[in-house]
Formats: structure tokens, sequence, C-alpha cells
């Protein structure tokens, strides 16, 4: 099994900027990517960043430009560093661990952008 735990949202001010955290824990042989999905009321949870072992990544068209994904392999962990946040942003961003034929999910943090 593995274990993913995201950290770091909260409520910011549009086009303010907040860094989302996700490690991975437990048995993370074989993680092939880590990525970042949100999902607003009402709405299907949706891809916003992806990021592969190797370092290749790939962007919702809606938030290229001002997000970037990166990650450390020393310390299991991804983020996402989120900038000129705009309301439609708002949702609950959810970590993804990506193993053939598994994925790994964790609880999901809440990001709010409003005046």
């Amino acid at each position: 099994q593995v274990q993913v735990v995201e950290s770091g949202g909260g409520l910011v001010q549009p086009g303010g900027s907040l860094r989302l955290s996700c490690a991975a824990s437990g048995n993370i042989f074989s993680i092939y990517a880590m990525g970042w999905y949100r999902q607003a009321p009402g709405n299907e949870r949706e891809l916003v960043a992806r990021i592969t072992s190797g370092g290749i990544t790939k962007y919702a068209d809606s938030v290229k430009g001002r997000f970037t994904i990166s990650r450390d392999n020393a310390k299991n962990t991804v983020y996402l560093q989120m900038n000129s946040l705009k309301p439609e942003d708002t949702a609950v961003y959810y970590c993804v661990a990506l193993r053939t034929g598994s994925d790994y999910w964790g609880q999901g943090t809440q990001v709010t952008v409003s005046s």
C-alpha cells in the first residue's frame, strides 16, 4: 500500500499564491508518476498537473503559466506552486500516486480563492 498525504490548502485572495505539498510513503516502489487533480462542487474531478519520475510534466490548459509542479525524489514529495490564483481555481485538490495497475489518492485539501 501507498499512503498519500496533502497539505498546504487554505483561503487566498484573487491574484495570490499557495503551495501544496504531497508526501507519499509505504510501498512506493515503481510509482511512475504523481499528480494533482481538483474537484469543484458540481464538477467532475479534473487533472491539474502531473509529473513523472523522470520529471516530465503535464498541465491542464487552464493552469499553464500559473501553476508549477515539481518533485523531490529524496523526500518522495510533490509540490504544486499556484500563482495568480483565480476564483475558478476554488476546489478540493487531491494528490495521486500512480503505479501500474494501481492509483493511490489522498484525502484532499481545500483551496478557496475569494476576496
